[in-house]
């Protein structure tokens, strides 16, 4: 059937998408979400179809093209042919996994290469999901499926024998070691391409946070430059095509909150594996309101870590931490940032919990690539480094390599509207909730709003005197700290014993 085109000026954010009115769709025997094949021109793209009723926004014998569909056939107005696709076959790949049966390293590839190549929808995406969170991978199918994730994406290539990495499975609000470590070790003379991701349902991710000093946006080839320059980068790793399979996956696994093992373990190591990385260090926070609330668990994913490291050949070292309260005391890009400069630059009022977090992650690195022989021996060497200035220095360099300026305090601005919360009664802060605190950010603006956030002036174990300050919410916007602020009303997530 041949349809005249209708440039709808509206973004997917993913796969491309058409909409057919329903008399057509009938005519063709096409349902919501079947794929078409669209050519017109010697071009062909292959899209989603959604269904229409309303004449009033596309009539029968139009097809309308989303932004994606529309860019890739530019000015064409002639009528396109459509014809119906066949399932691809990682269709039946998905069901097989569904029925509880095992997969091989090449039916996983067969799925994650129609992933990125956006043959399959993101509801057919969110069974795969749902098919490795209700029948667990064995370590075989995580390896291939890592490998998989691998091989259907770019490859970033350096001339270096030990390249290292790190990564923090998440859900601990101010968690901001990376932007310590990475200039630690790279001013020992370590190579770290440190790609990070944006903020999915935190205050902010790494990038977020760099942001706040300088682009994160890079090509392979501008990463490499970077990296030549200092040893190491801090950049965002949805900007490149490593590992493009990933980001897919993982905006289908949230409104579920779904985090099935396996794609977790193929996801992180995935990622490192993209970049050449020869030495990963994998943290694992431990506590309440955090992603892994129990030691048992977090037991058990070390072990699966380490047996997904082996087969892949990868040395890698996990290290359980504590997760039961935010790290730093800024919760938010502007904020961590700041909480970043005060570490790097030893100043007196910076987050104790962050500098020894940052010194112990990069001891244990340290001993992993054989620098020191003990973790407490690289603890020290970690301090030397840092308070020598020697990481302050490199990561000025890291952010000018990168476009940005010279990173300063006074430069980083708080948000225009804020409120301060008081303690009520005195005693012990025998709880913070990470989860709280990220939403109580979120709400106030952040990610998207740096300026916007929580400041702590309290931590878990300290004692309080009713009317003390624990907390102050930022906000660039009057009715989101208002909304932010009931939020808070309705489930306190600061406890005092």
């Amino acid at each position: 059937m041949k349809l005249k085109p209708k440039h709808l000026k509206i973004r997917t954010g993913n796969s491309p998408i058409v909409m057919i009115h329903k008399r057509d769709a009938s005519l063709m025997e096409v349902y919501s979400g079947d794929k078409v094949r669209l050519n017109a021109c010697d071009r062909t793209v292959i899209a989603s179809v959604d269904i229409t009723t309303s004449q009033s926004f596309i009539k029968p014998g139009e097809i309308g093209l989303f932004l994606e569909t529309s860019k890739a056939f530019g000015k064409i107005i002639c009528a396109l042919e459509v014809k119906l696709e066949k399932k691809p076959k990682s269709i039946a790949i998905i069901k097989k996994k569904l029925k509880g049966k095992r997969l091989n390293y090449n039916e996983f590839f067969t799925i994650i290469k129609d992933i990125v190549a956006g043959k399959l929808s993101e509801i057919e995406i969110s069974y795969f999901v749902a098919a490795g969170y209700v029948h667990e991978l064995t370590i075989d199918e995580t390896a291939s499926l890592t490998k998989a994730i691998i091989n259907t994406g770019d490859v970033l290539t350096l001339n270096k024998k030990i390249i290292v990495d790190k990564h923090c499975i998440g859900g601990v609000a101010a968690n901001r070691t990376t932007m310590i470590v990475v200039p630690i070790l790279a001013a020992a003379g370590l190579t770290i391409p440190k790609t990070s991701s944006r903020s999915i349902t935190s205050a902010a991710g790494t990038a977020d946070t760099v942001e706040v000093f300088s682009p994160v946006d890079f090509d392979i080839t501008q990463m490499k430059k970077i990296i030549r320059k200092t040893g190491a980068c801090l950049a965002w790793g949805g900007s490149m095509n490593l590992a493009p399979a990933d980001d897919k996956i993982i905006k289908v696994e949230y409104p579920m909150s779904l985090d099935p093992v396996g794609q977790l373990i193929a996801s992180i190591l995935g990622k490192k594996k993209s970049v050449s990385s020869t030495h990963i260090l994998i943290d694992i926070p431990v506590g309440k309101g955090s992603k892994i609330e129990n030691l048992k668990h977090a037991l058990q994913l070390k072990q699966k870590f380490l047996a997904v490291a082996k087969r892949l050949r990868v040395k890698l070292q996990v290290v359980i931490t504590d997760g039961s309260q935010p790290i730093g005391n800024g919760i938010g890009p502007a904020l961590e940032a700041k909480d970043v400069i005060k570490v790097l630059q030893h100043l007196p009022d910076q987050s104790t919990l962050l500098r020894e977090k940052s010194l112990m992650l990069a001891g244990e690195m340290f001993c992993l690539v054989k620098k020191a022989k003990t973790s407490a021996d690289g603890y020290l060497l970690a301090k030397k480094i840092l308070d020598e200035g020697k990481a302050w220095k490199k990561f000025v360099q890291i952010i000018t390599v990168q476009g940005g300026s010279m990173p300063s305090l006074k430069r980083i601005r708080y948000a225009y509207f804020k409120h301060d919360i008081i303690a009520k009664k005195s005693g012990k802060v025998t709880h913070i909730d990470n989860g709280m605190m990220n939403r109580l950010a979120r709400v106030a603006g952040a990610p998207f709003d740096k300026e916007a956030g929580v400041f702590l002036y309290q931590h878990k174990g300290d004692h309080v005197k009713k009317g003390d300050l624990l907390f102050t919410v930022y906000s660039d916007n009057k009715e989101r700290l208002s909304y932010a602020l009931q939020e808070y009303k309705k489930k306190d997530g600061f406890v005092i014993g």
